[in-house]
């Protein structure tokens, strides 16, 4: 293999992410991510070319959706030449498909690629109990009528019954919104920070919009041109009125609908290259990927399910001889508000950097005005694998209108992992 060399974002684009059972109901994976990776196509001249990988992610799917990435590139204008992959890691699953693109972009594998993902929670893969497939089997496998007819012997009604896909982390049994409560109690988060930290969120966002920051990363589909989550008219005094959406009995519930992202469906891509591809091709590189780190904690025996990018960011950081205040902007994953501010409160604390992450001090307290200046999942909604590409992509604009600078990408995921990343021009 070649040695390392830089990995070039040259820019990304998304559909408006709506809130589940809205605007793309009927669609699916297949359908948003062939939008997206069209009006990709479409924004860089890319008809007809080959490029080195497509590599798409999605969550919830279905078996036909065996895979996303291959299927979606053949309907995008691509060269029909340039191949597909479908990856998955939960919430991180489009930062990590950015992330193998340029990792085979960086040793030479590959001159271009692109990275993304989709996510429906509306057009769900529903299936039937095992009881009955074990009978539908069985029947399949039968080589006369008499066994098929065999193979149905017992049958009740109640066999009938559809298995929706889970909520909650198969070896705890919770959700997610659990897990983020008690990880809200143990770092004493209060609503109120909540409820303001999503409202800025909402702010942020709507501001983004009505200065046309989202002009070329946003294109419209089924007749939706923003993301339909969005209130530009909220308040402090509206988000107070809601009850708690998860501890609903104890009294100190304090994760709501509007400070917790809600179900949602989209799709997002970004385009990776090395810097001689994006000069012969005449495309402006915006900044370049730095570098990556995934982590895990034990959520199962007591840690917090979210708070893996505490440990992967100073892993990272070590490795760049970096601190947590080198950087101008801060895209942490807004998977509920509450998540933000425990990881926020973490890097600040003494014990926690020393005695779990193995630091001498703290990390410290970054400026709150630089995180998610441009809003992010509280406003924008949260479609499982298309919310790393539509961070990068902003991003990349963001540090692009600055002139320069250094981005650090947080995202937490189900399964008690963490993606993170540096951006940098």
């Amino acid at each position: 293999m070649r040695q390392n060399r830089p990995v070039a974002v040259l820019g990304g684009v998304r559909i408006p992410f709506c809130r589940q059972n809205t605007a793309y109901a009927d669609v699916g994976n297949l359908g948003m991510s062939v939008r997206t990776l069209g009006a990709l196509v479409e924004k860089f001249g890319l008809h007809g070319q080959q490029l080195g990988e497509v590599a798409m992610g999605a969550v919830i799917k279905h078996s036909s959706d065996w895979n996303l990435g291959r299927e979606a590139a053949l309907s995008s204008g691509l060269s029909p030449l340039t191949p597909g992959i479908t990856l998955q890691r939960a919430c991180g699953t489009s930062l990590d498909s950015i992330i193998t693109i340029a990792n085979k972009i960086a040793v030479g594998q590959i001159e271009a690629g692109i990275g993304g993902g989709s996510d429906t929670t509306s057009d769900v893969p529903i299936v039937y109990g095992r009881s009955l497939r074990r009978r539908l089997l069985q029947a399949a496998r039968a080589r006369t009528t008499k066994d098929k007819i065999a193979a149905f012997k017992g049958f009740h009604l109640r066999e009938l019954k559809p298995e929706f896909p889970g909520v909650a982390e198969p070896r705890t049994g919770k959700s997610m919104g659990d897990h983020c409560e008690d990880m809200a109690k143990q770092w004493n988060i209060s609503r109120d920070s909540q409820d303001e930290w999503a409202l800025s969120s909402h702010q942020k966002l709507g501001a983004a919009y009505e200065r046309g920051f989202f002009d070329d990363l946003v294109v419209s589909f089924r007749g939706v041109a923003r993301d339909n989550i969005l209130r530009t008219d909220s308040s402090l005094e509206k988000l107070a009125t809601l009850k708690p959406a998860f501890d609903k009995t104890s009294g100190r519930g304090t994760l709501t609908a509007a400070n917790s992202t809600p179900l949602t469906d989209g799709a997002a891509a970004c385009l990776l290259a090395s810097e001689e591809w994006a000069q012969a091709h005449n495309h402006e590189v915006l900044c370049y990927l730095r570098d990556a780190q995934v982590a895990a904690v034990d959520f199962v025996h007591g840690e917090g399910l979210l708070m893996a990018p505490t440990v992967a960011v100073p892993e990272m950081l070590k490795r760049n001889g970096l601190t947590l205040q080198d950087f101008d902007i801060y895209e942490i994953h807004e998977a509920f508000a509450a998540q933000v501010l425990c990881t926020l409160r973490a890097w600040e604390s003494e014990e926690y950097c020393k005695t779990r992450l193995g630091l001498d001090a703290p990390l410290g307290r970054i400026d709150p005005a630089k995180i998610n200046p441009n809003g992010s999942s509280l406003a924008a909604g949260h479609p499982f694998a298309a919310t790393g590409a539509r961070i990068v992509a902003t991003a990349a604009k963001e540090l692009k209108q600055r002139g320069g600078g250094r981005c650090l990408i947080s995202i937490c995921t189900a399964g008690g992992m963490g993606v993170v990343a540096i951006l940098e021009r």
